[in-house]
């Protein structure tokens, strides 16, 4: 018997998958393996078999893939970072930002414990509203209108797509998950003092069903929890070349043209409409520092 599914979870090499109603524990077909093929959670898949034996035959044409998080046909990734405890690396966020729009998935940030310090979380907030995203500032350890307007967006938006919750280590994705969705019932966990990183936490990366998720069968979708990460290293992992870097700042692009260089690097140059953007307050200056860091990582990255 063939089924096509959506790949929800794998771990030690067993793949869970979802075909029509069920789920079906399955292993890589060694076609995929000798192709040099690997599966991702997201993938839509081909399986064949009978009973409990079940193999994955064929991955379907993704619509896109990320290296970190390891996911395929993300539609919405929700960047989750915390004001404090861990302290947030905005680097590391408008990293991961890049990498969505450059693979056409929509953006969104999550900033999490503005209990914490409400002014950091407010500053953090305008910067990525200045840059055209939706932000929403939640609290995990008390209710809040807040976090219903996120659930509601969820609800809401995501219908018929994947969402991805994304960040580093400890920021909070289970706890808030948790509290949005109080069936998920994931493990969450403390952060260590020394190091500031989430202990016990989300280990693999899981795709839920939303009709599961909300309770309302007839809700279509899924929601990621992901693993926690300290760094998107654009040198190592051909994310996107120089050149590309400028069109995933989405605030730059209608800017680009309006630079007195046609070759400008938005770096240093004078007459460039991105740096007068940012003099002006129109652009976030931490928003350029990230552009300024990414651009001489893939500067100076070998061709070969």
């Amino acid at each position: 018997m063939e089924l096509t599914g959506k790949l929800l979870k794998g771990l030690d090499g067993l793949y869970t998958v979802k075909a029509g109603n069920g789920l079906l524990t399955c292993i890589c077909g060694g076609a995929i393996r000798h192709r040099g093929e690997k599966p991702l959670i997201g993938d839509d898949v081909t399986v064949t078999g009978e009973g409990s034996d079940y193999l994955i035959t064929e991955i379907l044409p993704r619509r896109n893939s990320l290296i970190r998080p390891p996911l395929a046909n993300v539609d919405t990734l929700f960047l989750v970072l915390a004001v404090t405890k861990p302290e947030p690396s905005l680097i590391t966020s408008d990293k991961l930002i890049s990498i969505a729009e450059y693979n056409h998935i929509e953006p969104a940030v999550i900033i999490t414990k503005d209990d914490l310090d409400e002014n950091r979380a407010a500053e953090l907030a305008s910067v990525y509203r200045k840059s055209g995203f939706d932000v929403f500032v939640t609290s995990s350890v008390r209710p809040d209108a807040e976090n219903d307007a996120l659930r509601e967006f969820i609800l809401s938006r995501m219908k018929d797509k994947t969402s991805a919750f994304a960040g580093a280590s400890g920021v909070g994705k289970s706890t808030l998950l948790n509290a949005l969705f109080p069936s998920l019932s994931l493990a969450s966990g403390e952060i260590s003092r020394k190091i500031e990183r989430g202990k016990h936490t989300t280990r693999h990366v899981e795709l839920f069903p939303l009709a599961e998720v909300t309770g309302e069968p007839g809700l279509s979708g899924y929601l990621a929890d992901t693993p926690g990460f300290g760094m998107l290293d654009l040198i190592r992992f051909d994310f996107f070349t120089l050149e590309e870097l400028p069109l995933t700042f989405r605030e730059f692009v209608p800017l680009l043209t309006e630079c007195r260089y046609t070759k400008c690097t938005h770096t240093k140059e004078e007459g460039c409409a991105v740096l007068q953007a940012v003099r002006e307050g129109r652009i976030a200056p931490s928003r350029h520092e990230s552009f300024l860091e990414m651009y001489a990582d893939l500067k100076a990255k070998k061709k070969w």
